[in-house]
C-alpha cells in the first residue's frame, strides 16, 4: 500500500486527430529550408505530437498501438512534426493559450477506403470485398513474395547490364566527347532517347574559382524522376531512392577544386517519364555564392530496361490503416480531426463524397463523442494549367469534398492558391494550417466572425443569357484579384460543351456570368481545371473561393 506512481508533465487542453495521407504526414524537415526560422526557434511545451507508428491490419480492430510517445515541440524535435498540423496546432496556442495535442496518425499514398471501419465499408462492396480479400495472410505473402522478387530482379538486371557501372561514368577522368547533350532541367523523352525505361547518366563540367574551394557546399538538384545516385569529383555525395523529395545534397569540403569540376548523375526511372521536373532550383551554393546549373548537360544511356511494375501496396487496402491506426485511439477524449487527403481517389472521384461522408459520420459514430469538428483540406492546384475548358478528375474530387460540407460540424480550407503545378506535395504547409486553424476557430472554439471561410457558392439562378452566382462566407466582400473580371468561369447550355464566360462581381456576394455564344444555360462551374493558375475570385480577406459546378434543377 505504500507504493507510489509518479506522473509527471501532464498538460491538459485539447487534442486533435491528424490523419490523411501524404501531405498532411509530411514533416517540418522537408519544409526546413522554407521556414528556416520556425526550425530554429521552435520551443513550445504546450505543443505536443503523438506519432502512431504506420501499420495496418484486416483481420480485426486493435486496442492498443505498437508504440508511441508524446514529444514536446522544440528545435531537437520539431523536424519530425507534420508541418500542416504544427501551423494548425501553433495558431490554435497563440490564440487561446491552451495545450495542443497532435496524434499524427497519417500515411502516404493512402486512399479513403483504408481510413474506413468495416462496418462504413459495407456500404460500398467494392471496398468491403477487398478487405475481406486481404484478410487471407497467405495471399498477402504471396504478392509481396511476388512484389519483392520482381524489384530485386529488376534492379539485379540494371546494375549488371548497366555500361556506366562496368565503365565507372562517375569518374571525372571518362571520356565524354560522344555523349549527346540535353537542357537540365526537362525528361529525357525530349531526346533521341524517347520514352526509355532504365538508367541514364549525366555530366556537368563546372568552373569553381579559387576563392570558392575548400568549404562545405550544397548541391540542390530539384527533382528527379525516378531516383538519382550523385558524385562530385568521383566521389558520391548522396542518393534519393523515389521521385518525390527535393534533392539537396551536402558536399564536404574537399572535394570542390579550383578550375574544373565534374558532377556526375545516375538517374534510375522505373516506368513512365524520366528527367529533372522543371521550375525547381538547380544550382550549387557555397556559403552566399551560387552557380547555376540549369543548362545543357552530357548524357548517356546506361542501359534500356522494360518498365518495372509498382509494388502492390498492402498497406492502402480497404480498413487497413483504420484497424491499426484510428481503432486504438477510439477512447481518447478528442476536440476533434483535420484531414488532408484525395490525391490517391483522384482516378474514381465519383464515389469520393460518398465514402468520406460515411467514414466523418463512423469515426464519429465510433469515438461516441458526438458531432466533434471534422475539418479537411480542398485538393490544391496541381499539374499543368489548361488553356482551354476541359474535364478534371482533380476537379471532380474538389466538388465532392465540396459536397462533403453538407456534413454537419464540417470545414474546408480552400488552398487552390496555394500549390504547386510540379509537385504533388506543395512547400506551403503555413498558410494550410493557418486556414485550417480558421476553420477551428468557427466549429471549435465558437468564433463567429464572418471571415474565417472561403466564399462558397451559396444559389446560383440561371437566367435566359446570363448566370448569377451568390456566395456565402465572403468576409467583407468578394474581390477580383489583379483584375475587373473574375477569371476561370464556364457556362454550357448540354452539360457536355463547355464555353469560358466572362464575370463579373455585381455585388459583395454576387458573380455574374455569361457568354454571347450560350443561350439559356444550364451548367456554370468555377475553376475546374487540375490548375486554374489563374482563379481570381477571392474574399478582400484573402481567402480564395471554392471551386465548384453547379446545375439548373430540372
Amino acid at each position: 500500500g505504500k507504493n507510489e506512481i509518479v506522473l509527471e508533465n501532464i498538460l491538459f487542453g485539447d487534442v486533435w486527430v491528424c490523419s490523411g495521407q501524404s501531405n498532411m504526414e509530411l514533416t517540418m524537415d522537408r519544409v526546413k529550408d522554407k521556414y528556416p526560422s520556425e526550425m530554429s526557434r521552435a520551443n513550445n511545451p504546450n505543443i505536443r505530437q503523438f506519432l502512431v507508428p504506420d501499420n495496418y491490419a484486416f483481420s480485426k480492430e486493435f486496442d492498443d498501438l505498437d508504440d508511441g510517445n508524446w514529444v514536446e515541440v522544440n528545435e531537437n524535435s520539431i523536424a519530425q512534426f507534420s508541418a500542416v498540423a504544427y501551423f494548425f496546432a501553433k495558431d490554435l496556442y497563440e490564440n487561446h493559450q491552451v495545450p495542443i495535442g497532435l496524434i499524427n496518425s497519417a500515411l502516404g499514398g493512402s486512399p479513403v477506403e483504408s481510413w474506413m471501419s468495416e462496418d462504413a465499408l459495407k456500404k460500398f462492396p467494392y471496398a468491403y470485398n477487398e478487405l475481406l480479400q486481404y484478410r487471407n495472410q497467405s495471399y498477402i505473402d504471396s504478392i509481396e513474395k511476388s512484389d519483392r522478387d520482381r524489384h530485386a530482379n529488376w534492379y539485379a538486371k540494371i546494375n549488371r547490364n548497366d555500361l556506366g557501372v562496368k565503365e565507372n561514368w562517375k569518374e571525372e577522368t571518362i571520356e565524354d566527347s560522344d555523349w549527346k547533350t540535353m537542357e537540365i532541367p526537362g525528361f529525357w523523352a525530349q531526346t533521341e532517347l524517347g520514352k526509355v525505361n532504365g538508367s541514364v547518366w549525366f555530366r556537368k563540367s563546372i568552373e569553381i574559382p579559387e576563392s570558392m574551394t575548400g568549404k562545405e557546399a550544397a548541391l540542390w538538384l530539384g527533382r528527379i524522376v525516378d531516383r538519382d545516385s550523385v558524385f562530385v569529383n568521383g566521389q558520391f555525395v548522396g542518393a534519393t531512392s523515389y521521385q518525390y523529395p527535393p534533392r539537396k545534397y551536402r558536399v564536404p569540403k574537399g572535394i570542390l577544386k579550383a578550375g574544373k569540376n565534374i558532377i556526375s548523375i545516375r538517374v534510375i526511372n522505373e516506368q513512365g517519364l524520366g528527367g529533372f521536373v522543371k521550375d525547381k532550383p538547380y544550382f550549387l551554393a557555397i556559403e552566399k555564392d551560387t552557380l547555376d546549373l540549369k543548362s545543357f548537360w552530357s548524357y548517356k544511356l546506361g542501359t534500356n530496361m522494360l518498365p518495372l511494375q509498382g509494388p502492390t501496396f498492402i498497406r492502402w487496402k480497404a480498413g487497413g490503416l483504420y484497424n491499426r491506426m484510428i481503432a486504438p485511439l477510439l477512447n481518447y477524449k478528442i476536440k476533434g480531426a483535420i484531414w488532408y487527403q484525395g490525391e490517391s481517389n483522384t482516378k474514381n472521384p465519383s464515389i469520393y463524397s460518398d465514402a468520406f461522408s460515411t467514414m466523418i459520420e463512423d469515426w464519429r459514430a465510433k469515438w461516441n463523442s458526438g458531432n466533434f469538428p471534422f475539418i479537411f483540406v480542398q485538393l490544391a492546384n496541381f499539374m499543368s494549367e489548361s488553356k482551354e475548358p476541359s474535364e478534371s478528375s482533380w476537379a471532380e474530387l474538389r466538388q465532392a469534398q465540396l459536397e462533403t460540407l453538407e456534413v454537419p460540424n464540417t470545414g474546408m480550407a480552400v488552398i487552390i492558391d496555394i500549390g504547386e503545378w510540379n509537385d504533388i506535395h506543395p512547400l506551403n504547409k503555413k498558410d494550410v494550417g493557418h486556414r485550417l486553424a480558421l476553420q477551428a476557430e468557427k466549429l471549435a472554439y465558437g468564433n463567429t466572425a464572418t471571415n474565417l471561410t472561403s466564399p462558397l457558392p451559396e444559389t446560383v439562378t440561371f437566367g435566359e443569357n446570363d448566370v448569377t452566382v451568390t456566395f456565402k462566407n465572403c468576409g467583407n466582400g468578394l474581390i477580383s484579384k489583379d483584375s475587373d473580371w473574375v477569371s476561370y468561369f464556364e457556362i454550357s447550355n448540354d452539360g457536355v460543351h463547355f464555353v469560358k464566360a466572362k464575370a463579373k462581381i455585381i455585388d459583395s456576394n454576387k458573380v455574374r456570368v455569361w457568354a454571347k455564344t450560350i443561350k439559356n444555360p444550364l451548367v456554370v462551374r468555377y475553376a475546374w481545371a487540375d490548375n486554374p493558375k489563374t482563379a481570381n475570385l477571392f474574399s478582400e480577406d484573402g481567402l480564395p473561393a471554392s471551386p465548384f459546378q453547379l446545375k439548373k434543377k430540372k
